[in-house]
Parts: structure tokens; sequence; C-alpha cells
């Protein structure tokens, strides 16, 4: 399970969602997200064009967030998987509606199951490594 700090982190920041094929990477800004109690990031696929050619090419993802003013930052290494049904993608469904009140609909659900944490904020942890 992710450290409390990197939690907290990631519910209140955008995040970056960085993919690649084996080609050239692809990093989208994620604003359709959700940290999940069971420590799994969700994000809510309403855009995805080559971030979704490149996930379902290749599962390893980046995820990467940071607070400006701070400079505290981290970036979560994982596994992705892909769902357009089930229970996954209906809690993803659920909070589109509560975020954008049916103005926008996922067409899919990316759930990351992070291996690893990386921070990236200024200082002697910079870089430091927690596996999962």
């Amino acid at each position: 399970m992710m450290d409390e700090k990197i939690v907290n982190l990631l519910k209140n920041q955008l995040w970056y969602l960085a993919t690649c094929d084996g080609g050239e990477p692809n990093a989208v800004p994620v604003g359709f997200k959700k940290v999940a109690d069971d420590g799994t990031l969700l994000i809510g696929d309403v855009f995805f064009k080559v971030t979704l050619k490149n996930l379902l090419a290749n599962a390893n993802v980046s995820i990467s967030a940071c607070d400006a003013a701070s400079g505290e930052g981290y970036q979560v290494k994982g596994t992705a998987e892909y769902f357009t049904d089930g229970p996954i993608f209906e809690e993803i469904k659920a909070l589109g509606e509560e975020l954008f009140h049916g103005k926008l609909a996922p067409k899919g659900a990316v759930r990351v199951t992070p291996r690893k944490a990386i921070v990236t904020t200024p200082g002697p942890d910079n870089n430091k490594v927690t596996e999962y």
C-alpha cells in the first residue's frame, strides 16, 4: 500500500499518465482519476487514442504528480488494465457522473496496480524508491 503522503498528493493534484508501445512515449494530463481504497489508481478514458493504443500494447505505465507550490512530487510506476464493463468500469462511470454531471461519459476505465513509487521532490529523498 502506498504511503499516505503519496496518496494525499495524488488525491489533490493533476496526474500525468505516460505510456509507450515500444516506439514514441506519450504523456497526457489526467483529471478524471481516483485512488481506490485498495491502493490501485483508477482513470477514466474519455479521449484516449494514442494512450489506449499504447496501454493495449504495453501495460507498463508511469503516473507523475506534483504540488507546484511546495515542489512535493512522486512518480508511480505500475501495470495497467483496461475495462469497458464490470465493477471497475461502473465505479469510473459513477465517478464521471459525480464529476461531470453527465457532460462527459467514460468509454473505458484504467486500473493501475502500483509496483513502485519514486520521490521527485527536491531534497535529500529525491529519487528514493519504494517497492510494493
